[in-house]
């Protein structure tokens, strides 16, 4: 990656959902220092930087072909399994490939949506907040799940899930709306998972431990 892109990466402007972090760090920095002295304006400007990058949302470009699942989320693939939807899909019992990706703090945290199509379901799930790598995170943690169904029928889940630190889910999508590949529907705040699971014979082409980037990385081809 060139220096140009890095940068570009690094200052991307900030999500929506990070501005209440980003202002209220400013604000501590601005005020509480003008109060109570120099080391309440570092803590403040440390943490303001931190959300300015944490919140980060870069532009990313889809691959232009309409047969693609893309990642829907920057991070590493933890998991590649055969495992049955959440039932809050309704999108069967059948087990069928899914991939989660694993996002730490450090990563870009914008969840974008893996397939173009419909948003025919969204159920909300509360739950608990273990390690968020860990594969009965799928069933146990809090979580967010989206059906998006195809024009040829096929139904792809993609569902957000909370971490060890994850405290708020942000889902901006709602059902009915026609959504694009690569186009942005949430954010996960501080450190989560999102995890994709493709319609009933499609395999994944990626593996375990492989870097994903939302809205540009090819999970699968529908295709095949």
């Amino acid at each position: 990656m060139s220096l140009r892109n890095s940068l570009s990466l690094v200052l991307a402007p900030p999500h929506p959902a990070g501005r209440p972090f980003i202002y209220g760090g400013a604000a501590v920095a601005v005020v509480g220092g003008l109060i109570l002295g120099s080391w309440l304006f570092w803590l403040g400007a440390l943490f303001t930087g931190f959300c300015l990058y944490f919140f980060r949302d870069p532009t990313r470009v889809p691959p232009p072909r309409p047969d693609l699942v893309l990642a829907p989320a920057d991070g590493k693939v933890v998991m590649v399994s055969l495992a049955a939807p959440p039932p809050e899909l309704d999108m069967g019992s059948t087990p069928v490939w899914r991939v989660a990706t694993f996002l730490s703090v450090m990563d870009v945290h914008v969840n974008r949506s893996p397939v173009a199509g419909r948003v025919a379901r969204i159920a909300y799930r509360h739950g608990a907040f273990v390690d968020a790598s860990l594969d009965k995170a799928s069933e146990n943690n809090e979580r967010n799940a989206l059906r998006i169904d195809l024009p040829d029928g096929r139904m792809v889940g993609c569902v957000q899930i909370a971490g060890l630190v994850a405290r708020r889910i942000v889902c901006t999508a709602r059902e009915g709306d026609i959504i694009a590949a690569g186009e942005r529907f949430g954010i996960i705040r501080f450190g989560s998972r999102t995890d994709v699971y493709l319609p009933e014979g499609v395999l994944p082409t990626v593996l375990v431990g492989q870097t994903m980037i939302g809205g540009e990385t090819i999970l699968a081809d529908l295709r095949a």
